[in-house]
């Protein structure tokens, strides 16, 4: 059983999560320039540079604030349907917004596999949806 409230929930997973992903590969570029003597202070710096940096800092309180959404969904989905929908869907919001972005994708390759995934989420749905108690 699954209400639209949580398919609305499972989205915003997604868009939360697949919507930063691309940002935080841009966040984290120039990281490798960070060069400290052992190994403790190169792990300080690399969070201090990540942690200072707000090209990085704001996708990922984004995405973080998907992972309670999507801790909060789970209390109420069916578990069967929730991991499946959400990460598949984070696949192609993190496809789509790369190639809004300009990032190599993948081709024709990934545009069927986009519509792959789109078919199989939405048989997940459909299937709930014919189950006694389904979509509300």
């Amino acid at each position: 059983m699954v209400s639209f409230t949580e398919i609305l929930c499972l989205t915003l997973v997604a868009v939360l999560w697949g919507g930063t992903n691309p940002f935080l590969k841009k966040g984290t570029e120039g990281i490798e320039e960070v060069k400290k003597t052992n190994v403790v202070l190169q792990f300080l710096g690399e969070l201090k540079f990540l942690f200072l940096n707000m090209k990085y800092l704001v996708p990922f309180v984004l995405n973080q604030s998907g992972s309670v959404v999507y801790y909060f969904t789970l209390a109420t989905t069916d578990l069967s349907l929730a991991v499946p929908v959400a990460n598949s869907l984070t696949f192609l919001v993190t496809l789509l917004t790369g190639m809004i972005l300009g990032e190599e994708v993948g081709g024709k390759r990934a545009v069927v596999g986009m519509c792959l995934t789109t078919l199989g989420v939405t048989l997940c749905v459909a299937s709930s949806i014919g189950e006694p108690g389904g979509v509300s």
